[in-house]
């Protein structure tokens, strides 16, 4: 840091009219050293707490942003206090150049240059996050904690397939082959309905890994497209007890296996097998299960 003296030297500064030899400039004590460095740290501590408080009080807060690089930020960039290290957790689908790039601020830069929350907003922007934490650490570090979005199912609307989280909100990313096992939903509301409907289908998981497709009927109940074209058809109440009756139907007797086009489970006491023929009643105990 350089130091500049006040006010001019004497013309005459030994009294014989010479010029007095400059002199020699005496480097700093140790203890005046330790002072300066620790008055320079307790100025950017306060700069942190104090600094955005009286900012958003004085109604500063956009001047501030666009005088970042104040002498304070420059002189804790003269300290260390710069960005050498980013921690992010939680980061499965997001890509590390996507997640860097929203985070906007590079190795080297001054981390009190950094708005956490700023950060934040854009992490949060991106397709695969649903929110997120951004946190500095001084000296050097910066932390991100995100929680992912988990896809759970397609979405047909208007013709094209469109990737659903368990919240039933889209995600807003291309199509690829990663998620071909995933359940094809169809219907205006079925998104509303489609966490109800999975935790539904996974309690008989052996069965539910051969729904291709729910249709959502009327608003009220679900149609399931199974392997082989085999359609099943749900009541509006009552339906996770024929879901379990249809997979107990499948262990015992392979229902499911045999030349059918439908299984209607809407009749809360027996089930109506469809075949090529025609409807066949069959009890739900597996008296006429042919």
């Amino acid at each position: 840091m350089r130091w500049m003296k006040r006010g001019a030297p004497p013309a005459n500064g030994n009294g014989n009219g010479k010029r007095a030899a400059p002199r020699r400039r005496q480097p700093l004590a140790r203890w005046a050293r330790n002072t300066l460095r620790a008055g320079l740290w307790a100025a950017v501590a306060a700069a942190i707490v104090v600094g955005p408080a009286w900012l958003w009080r004085a109604g500063l807060v956009a001047r501030a942003a666009e005088t970042a690089w104040s002498p304070i930020v420059e002189a804790s960039a003269a300290l260390g206090l710069v960005v050498r290290e980013v921690v992010a957790e939680g980061r499965r689908e997001t890509k590390r150049a996507e997640l860097l790039a929203a985070l906007g601020i590079k190795g080297g830069e001054p981390i009190l240059a950094f708005d956490p929350d700023d950060a934040r907003k854009r992490i949060e922007a991106l397709p695969w996050v649903r929110s997120a934490a951004v946190e500095r650490r001084l000296p050097d570090t910066i932390r991100i904690r995100i929680l992912e979005r988990r896809a759970m199912a397609w979405w047909q609307k208007d013709g094209k397939l469109v990737l659903i989280d368990r919240f039933g909100d889209p995600i807003p990313v291309a199509a690829s082959g990663r998620f071909d096992n995933l359940i094809v939903l169809v219907g205006d509301d079925a998104p509303a309905h489609a966490a109800e409907l999975i935790r539904m289908l996974g309690r008989e998981p052996d069965l539910a890994g051969r729904v291709h497709a729910a249709v959502r009927v009327g608003a009220r109940r679900w149609n399931l497209r199974m392997d082989a074209g085999i359609d099943v058809r749900l009541p509006e109440d009552g339906s996770e007890a024929a879901w379990a009756k249809l997979a107990e139907l499948e262990r015992k007797h392979g229902i499911l296996s045999r030349d059918i086009e439908a299984v209607d489970l809407r009749l809360p006491d027996r089930l109506i097998v469809q075949t090529k023929a025609g409807r066949i009643p069959a009890s739900l105990t597996g008296g006429r299960d042919t």
